[in-house]
């Protein structure tokens, strides 16, 4: 067994290695743990209550991945808006997403993962560095964010916008970042207090961030969305945490 799975990794390593060397690199970007008010009173059922949540350090994508990384991994690009290479890839499922991380764990000898919507809502707040900004980064969408206002029905090349606090770009619109934990509408009450996680399988995964099909009211940082783990859809994607 072992035998086999050595050669299928050469094999792999052998076959990707023409795209792996064209390959844009994983920024990532290290948020500091901490504690914080996690969800808001203010918003929908979803986001609420607010609750004292506790983070351990870890390293997150500056950008959502784009369909250049995802092509050189996995060796096609099933975006819909596919002539923009450095745009976010989209058009993915939960299983295509498992794949593709389980290939670069495999490309790079890493150990990459979806973040946990706590880790999601901690860094698009800003961390130990927040402002406490309506949006990720600004009180003004539009300097954050592709949405439903001026992203003309399509997706954009990542980081082009204002980033938040730590650095983070995108963090709002352009595309839904799919998250770690499946969705509970009571998991607020009786989640953990530290690095919670949700791993209870459900109908739907949460989602994040808001598109750029979506306005004011799904963008901001604490609005949690849901999406079916077989739906593809072309205001979807995803960015990595890195665990050291």
């Amino acid at each position: 067994m072992k035998i086999h799975y050595c050669l299928g990794l050469m094999m792999l390593l052998l076959w990707h290695a023409p795209l792996l060397a064209q390959m844009p690199a994983l920024e990532m970007v290290l948020v500091e743990g901490g504690s914080f008010a996690m969800g808001t009173n203010t918003g929908t059922k979803k986001e609420r209550p607010v609750h004292t949540v506790t983070l351990n350090n870890f390293y997150i994508g500056k950008y959502e991945i784009t369909q250049n990384q995802w092509l050189a991994v996995m060796g096609t690009n099933p975006s819909t808006f596919n002539t923009c290479g450095s745009c976010p890839v989209e058009q993915v499922t939960l299983d295509d997403i498992d794949t593709f991380i389980a290939k670069l764990n495999a490309l790079t000898g890493k150990k990459y993962r979806l973040p946990t919507e706590a880790e999601w809502e901690y860094a698009a707040l800003g961390g130990t560095q927040s402002k406490g900004y309506t949006y990720p980064g600004s009180n003004n969408l539009t300097e954050v964010a592709w949405h439903v206002g001026n992203a003309e029905a399509t997706t954009h090349p990542v980081g082009e916008l204002k980033p938040n606090e730590l650095g983070l770009y995108d963090m709002a619109g352009n595309v839904w970042e799919l998250c770690s934990d499946w969705f509970s509408g009571g998991y607020y009450k009786h989640g953990p207090a530290t690095n919670p996680q949700n791993n209870q399988k459900a109908m739907f995964r949460v989602v994040r961030g808001g598109s750029w099909r979506s306005g004011p009211e799904r963008c901001y940082t604490q609005a949690r969305n849901v999406n079916s783990k077989h739906h593809r859809i072309s205001n979807l994607g995803f960015r990595l945490v890195l665990e050291e």
